[in-house]
């Protein structure tokens, strides 16, 4: 299979499984003997197609009398993936864009319609791909961002119409790669220059010590740097929430829902990985992850212990002098990452606050008096946010906010970073 190929057939995936993007597209490449070049196309037109879905199909639907959705899924991804190149990558000759399209359809078992693929795109290349914009603002909004509008409204209630435009700002385009320096066998000066000599470009990240933002680094678990153990990949945002816990060398902290592990790491290298770090995950399976990454970081302070976050443990009560609570959320603040979480229904998270709840109730037993604990999400909603911690606040006297609750936005403070909200609460001492 071509580039164009498996990115049609990874998104049938995501289409009919609901997968997440992230584990769909690698067990292709893994599969397959695609140059690095092509792979780097592939995933471009992989992801975009999924981030602008919504207008593509609006576009699509003024070229087609057959309505996107009643499609072939075959003939749907390759359209799609036709239409993407058309409006979105102009390195590509339209004549390439239609033709490769066509074959991209024949290949998924769709010959019969390469016809009606042709023609579609066709008529679309002709007219410079223009259709008029929905009439209605929310639509319009919709179709230029490509994000549903059920959730657009969701962020209009919550921060109100002009954050909300800039949460929709944020959505667009590929994430940034950055790195954590891993302070336990390197600085980020020698790191830069180490990664200079593999061909790969950095720069520190003004505000956020032992950052690095990676310039088209290609497939990172191939730099020797990264096998060697001397960085892993975290966005800024987790950098931030690691931070915000304030762990100390000589402290026991727990990381309460850890895997991948990419905060326990870094919470590690705070400590100068100099005492104890017990990470947690509901799955064992998981927590090898964690344990794999801590041993090729050479992070000995790491622990792994499998458990629900939900159910507290005898064992851990009032144990802890810090306690991360990054807990299982909607994903909104990461829609450029799993570009395909945008397309969640919104009644689908319903329950999820009280999840969220229940879990930051049994982390507030594991942590000492006067010990800090952090509540942290990945996710642009207020409900999963400031409403869970101001309703553990209520039902729990014996904390208080350490520092004000904080929502990180794409573009805020000159930060290139994911959707987040961090809020650090501290337990009072002798509080009877």
């Amino acid at each position: 299979m071509d580039s164009r190929q498996i990115a049609a057939a990874a998104l049938m995936d995501v289409e009919r499984d609901g997968s997440y993007s992230n584990l769909v597209l690698e067990p292709y490449f893994r599969r397959g003997d695609l140059p690095r070049r092509d792979r780097a196309f592939c995933s471009a037109l992989f992801y975009g197609v999924l981030e602008r879905r919504i207008t593509l199909d609006w576009t699509l639907s003024h070229y087609s009398r057959v309505p996107v959705l009643k499609m072939d899924p075959a003939v749907r991804a390759a359209l799609r993936l036709g239409a993407y190149q058309l409006m979105y990558m102009p390195s590509v000759p339209p004549a390439a864009a239609v033709g490769q399209s066509v074959e991209t359809a024949r290949a998924l078992g769709a010959g019969k319609a390469a016809g009606f693929v042709n023609g579609v795109l066709r008529a679309m290349s002709r007219e410079g791909c223009r259709c008029p914009a929905p009439k209605d603002k929310l639509g319009a909004l919709s179709v230029e961002y490509s994000v549903p509008g059920p959730l657009i409204q969701l962020w209009r209630r919550g921060y109100g119409h002009e954050t909300a435009l800039e949460i929709l700002e944020g959505t667009r385009g590929p994430a940034p790669v950055f790195a954590r320096v891993n302070t336990q066998r390197t600085a980020p000066a020698a790191l830069r220059e180490r990664l200079r000599e593999e061909g790969v470009a950095s720069e520190e990240v003004p505000g956020v010590p032992g950052a690095l933002r990676l310039v088209d680094p290609g497939p990172v678990g191939e730099l020797a740097a990264f096998r060697e153990g001397l960085f892993h990949i975290q966005d800024i945002s987790s950098q931030l929430c690691a931070a915000a816990l304030d762990p100390r060398p000589g402290m026991e902290v727990l990381d309460l829902c850890a895997a991948p592990g990419g905060k326990t790491f870094t919470l590690a290298q705070l400590m100068g990985d100099r005492g104890r770090l017990l990470a947690r995950d509901l799955y064992p399976q998981r927590l090898r992850l964690v344990e794999e990454g801590a041993a090729r970081l050479g992070l000995a302070s790491v622990e792994t212990c499998p458990g629900d976050a939900r159910e507290p443990d005898p064992a851990l009560l009032g144990r802890f002098d810090r306690v991360l609570c990054d807990v299982v959320c909607s994903g909104f603040g990461t829609l450029r990452r799993k570009p395909e979480i945008r397309y969640k229904p919104l009644d689908s998270l319903d329950g999820l606050p009280d999840v969220q709840y229940n879990i930051l109730d049994t982390a507030s037993c594991y942590l000492k008096p006067g010990g800090r604990l952090v509540y942290s999400t990945c996710t642009l909603n207020p409900q999963e946010n400031e409403g869970v911690v101001e309703r553990f606040l209520a039902a729990h006297p014996e904390y208080r906010t350490a520092a004000p609750p904080k929502t990180y936005i794409r573009g805020r403070e000159g930060l290139d970073c994911d959707g987040f909200f961090v809020a650090a609460l501290e337990r009072k001492e002798g509080f009877a």
